[in-house]
């Protein structure tokens, strides 16, 4: 499969993630409010709103490639942070719980992975970024 048709593949499928993930925070914020509360984030308000809101806004910059490295970097960055943040040593005592949170923790690791990845490449020749538009030099 050629390079570009590879790098939006990697962007859809990435931004599938976010995108979604963005809109059902803010569509259900007080959820999402309780959520961080019960992590014991401090202003669980605010960490929902930025959290929806960066979703969002970088999983539909990752999808039409704009500004895809930088993108990438954040949320390679909001990955390791979130899995951290929510799955680290949780479970308590029930073991399926802990192995759940575990793999949970390892998915947000290897998602950063495909971010970073997706950082060194950019977004392709099909994407704002890409030369296709004649505003970019990620395209090869």
């Amino acid at each position: 499969m050629p390079r570009n048709a590879l790098l939006l593949l990697s962007r859809l499928l990435l931004a599938a993630l976010f995108v979604p993930s963005g809109f059902q925070a803010l569509a259900n914020i007080s959820g999402t409010t309780d959520y961080f509360a019960s992590l014991g984030l401090p202003l669980p308000s605010l960490a929902a709103w930025g959290t929806g809101l960066f979703e969002l806004i970088a999983g539909l910059a990752i999808l039409v490639g704009l500004q895809t490295r930088i993108a990438a970097l954040l949320l390679a960055a909001f990955c390791i942070a979130a899995g951290f943040i929510g799955h680290y040593g949780q479970g308590g005592d029930d073991p399926m719980l802990a192995f759940l949170h575990q793999q949970m923790l390892m998915k947000d690791i290897a998602i950063a992975g495909g971010f970073l990845a997706l950082a060194m490449a950019g977004a392709g020749a099909w994407a704002i970024d890409g030369k296709s538009f004649g505003i970019g030099a990620d395209a090869t």
